[in-house]
């Protein structure tokens, strides 16, 4: 767990982290909705929209542009530990989720099989089922495991055949937190259809931990950038250079390889950079190195385990106070003790609304968000036979005494 004077360091470098502008004071447990904004990403922006400028002309002020473009790139690239293939940002990662699943599977055989899982976010499953009619595909969808939230590379391996041509994985569930091995199944995957493309839905993930699509063996990864401390209005996506290069939408006479349509957000760029250089400033506490790279591995890994330390104290409680798992009414999705849970715990309350504790703890100055089984959440709580749930949220930033507030207020409501 981070000492204080770390904690309070990273916590000076967000906005709001503790005062809503709307509400006042407040604990901010809804980062899976949208997470804090950085202050330098702020000011970044700011200071963007005043140019004039874009790229591709002959002045220093379009060459710079182009400069902040391309180190962002690079930036990005140790951001997700891939050396290779095309990066590039679009709308937003459900736009780019859309575009780059329909390219793949445009780009593979009539009759080919293209199989999801159940435990996706609408924005990869809509897009794999449109798709996969339009190219007269089969999709298959792998069956999750409600009681984990999570879903295996044994799940997908009894669903792919050499026929799997397109593949869609999701890294951490937006409802369950709960997340996936996303190397073991994509190595499942090629080990019967070796020229699959796979590729990922990293949106919820990747404020979570390190990254390593080098290591993964995928086809392309997806982040919405203010999920990651960043601002909404874009998405930014990685491909592989066999996927990059497959018949996609672009300009006649453009490079094979180029994503990106019209001018780019110069913007976009530049404060995915003010989060790659908060990240290395905060793996610069817990390594020495001189590489951006490693930093940023460090950075994820001492993230990774403050945000285990206060789950645990938010399920299991305090020596002088009880935690959500011994609560009365109380039932956590995705189980008590779950190894893969990335910061977020998602509860339905015995006997109560879930929108009635969620206006509760509101009231009581703490922000959370109620799922409800609908077009975004449905695919996990039919199952479960629950109508909503209360969704508690967490990052780095967050604090034991705010769990400790929390695990008081709740007690108190039920």
């Amino acid at each position: 767990m981070f000492n204080n004077e770390l904690l309070n360091d990273i916590r000076e470098r967000f906005e709001y982290v503790d005062q809503c502008p709307y509400q006042g004071r407040r604990i901010f447990f809804e980062n899976a909705g949208g997470a804090l904004t950085l202050k330098s990403v702020v000011q970044c922006s700011q200071e963007l929209a005043k140019v004039p400028d874009n790229q591709g002309r002959d002045n220093p002020a379009s060459h710079e542009l182009v400069n902040i473009i391309n180190q962002a790139k690079e930036n990005t690239r140790a951001f997700l530990g891939a050396a290779e293939g095309p990066i590039f940002v679009g709308e937003s990662g459900t736009e780019l989720l859309f575009r780059i699943i329909s390219a793949a599977i445009l780009g593979v055989s009539k009759g080919s099989d293209v199989v999801g899982s159940t435990l996706e976010h609408p924005a990869s499953v809509s897009a794999s089922i449109r798709w996969a009619e339009i190219g007269q595909c089969q999709y298959i969808s792998v069956p999750h495991n409600d009681e984990t939230g999570s879903v295996t590379a044994d799940d997908y391996r009894a669903y792919v055949t050499k026929n799997t041509r397109v593949a869609t994985i999701l890294h951490t569930s937006p409802v369950t937190g709960i997340s996936v091995d996303v190397k073991a199944i994509a190595k499942a995957i090629r080990e019967i259809s070796p020229q699959c493309f796979i590729i990922v839905d990293g949106i919820q993930h990747a404020a979570h931990g390190a990254l390593n699509i080098d290591d993964y063996d995928i086809d392309g990864y997806v982040i919405s950038p203010y999920k990651v401390f960043s601002r909404h209005g874009y998405g930014m996506a990685w491909v592989s250079p066999r996927l990059g290069i497959i018949p996609h939408n672009r300009l006649i006479g453009s490079p094979e390889d180029q994503w990106e349509l019209g001018t780019r957000d110069t913007a976009s760029y530049a404060t995915f950079t003010k989060v790659v250089d908060y990240f290395s400033w905060l793996g610069g506490h817990f390594s020495n190195s001189a590489d951006l790279r490693q930093r940023l591995v460090a950075a994820g890994q001492a993230l990774t385990s403050h945000e285990k330390d206060i789950t645990d104290i938010m399920i299991n409680g305090t020596s002088d106070l009880i935690g959500l798992k011994d609560m009365d009414k109380v039932t956590i999705i995705g189980g008590n003790d779950n190894p893969h849970r990335k910061g977020l715990v998602s509860i339905v309350v015995d006997g109560m609304d879930s929108v009635d504790v969620v206006s509760k703890l509101r009231e009581n100055g703490i922000r959370v968000h109620v799922r409800k089984n609908d077009l975004y959440s449905g695919n996990v709580l039919t199952p479960l036979n629950y109508p909503s749930c209360i969704r508690i949220s967490m990052c780095h930033y967050n604090t034991t005494d705010e769990v400790v507030q929390f695990l008081r207020v709740m007690k108190k409501i039920i």
